[in-house]
């Protein structure tokens, strides 16, 4: 694919997301374009940010909150406890990444985080089983609906991959039940230490027998792309504005991403798959 054919595939991935990007997201993208048609050739596998890139975790757990909330007679406003429990990630993540709190896998550091948002929201009255279950709404998160097809278009010219903060086996169900077509499993548990540490990524590409150079890495989070970038990694900036509070609605695409793109069908054809 030449470098005009490759910079208009890219340009014009952003012509829609909601209707259009911000004119800053189009003239960063613009801006790299041309670089990203010449040079990307040397990139073998994609990886993938997963939580809100790749699945819409907020929806999933309204929805199975509301569900419990019904048969259980709970008055809980469960968008604002997903967005409580989703805001307590990030927080739990440091106290492992500061030595607080030993290697703990994400499955658990959900579980500790459940704990004190059920509290906060005066939910009482169900069981262990019933709490665990509402725990595993992780391993069982819809996709966005590019997510699949994109993902697959992608698959046939590169090796893909989540690279996520989510434990082994919380991805490997997350797949089966999202119909993911991974070809195998990376992400912080395999490197004992959680993004945006730069272990995450460097083992990772180390696992493929990949230079950093030869690994992309997909986001919807423009920190864990700077992360990603910071070790050498190629970067494509995805923008889920739907996602929530972590969604960036108004945003400036960083230029130093090497594509921007409306979805994953747009990602695919900038990378000619």
């Amino acid at each position: 694919m030449g470098a005009t054919r490759r910079g208009f595939l890219q340009v014009g991935s952003l012509a829609m997301i909601g209707g259009t990007l911000p004119a800053a997201a189009i003239g960063a993208a613009q801006q790299t374009a041309g670089r990203t048609a010449r040079d990307l050739g040397a990139v073998k596998a994609l990886v993938f940010d997963t939580f809100g890139t790749v699945v819409d975790y907020r929806s999933t757990i309204i929805s199975e909150g509301e569900a419990l909330g019904k048969a259980k007679g709970l008055a809980v406003d469960w968008a604002k406890f997903a967005d409580a429990w989703r805001g307590a990630y990030a927080p739990a993540m440091d106290r492992v990444r500061k030595g607080e709190l030993p290697w703990t896998k994400l499955d658990a550091l959900h579980r500790m985080m459940l704990d004190k948002v059920l509290a906060d929201f005066n939910v009482k009255g169900l069981t262990e089983a019933e709490i665990d279950n509402l725990n595993r709404v992780w391993h069982r998160l819809k996709p966005w609906p590019d997510a699949v097809s994109g993902l697959t278009r992608l698959k046939k010219k590169f090796i893909i991959a989540p690279l996520s903060n989510g434990n082994v086996s919380l991805m490997t169900d997350m797949a089966k039940h999202a119909g993911l077509p991974w070809d195998l499993i990376l992400g912080a548990e395999l490197a004992r230490h959680y993004k945006p540490d730069k272990e995450v990524y460097l083992t990772a590409a180390d696992l493929l027998s990949l230079k950093p150079s030869e690994m992309m890495m997909v986001a919807a989070h423009q920190n864990d792309l700077r992360a990603a970038r910071g070790v050498g990694f190629r970067t494509a900036f995805v923008p889920r504005p739907q996602e929530g509070p972590n969604g960036e609605k108004n945003f400036t695409a960083d230029p130093v991403f090497d594509v921007v793109a409306q979805d994953f069908n747009a990602l695919a054809a900038a990378m000619g798959a």
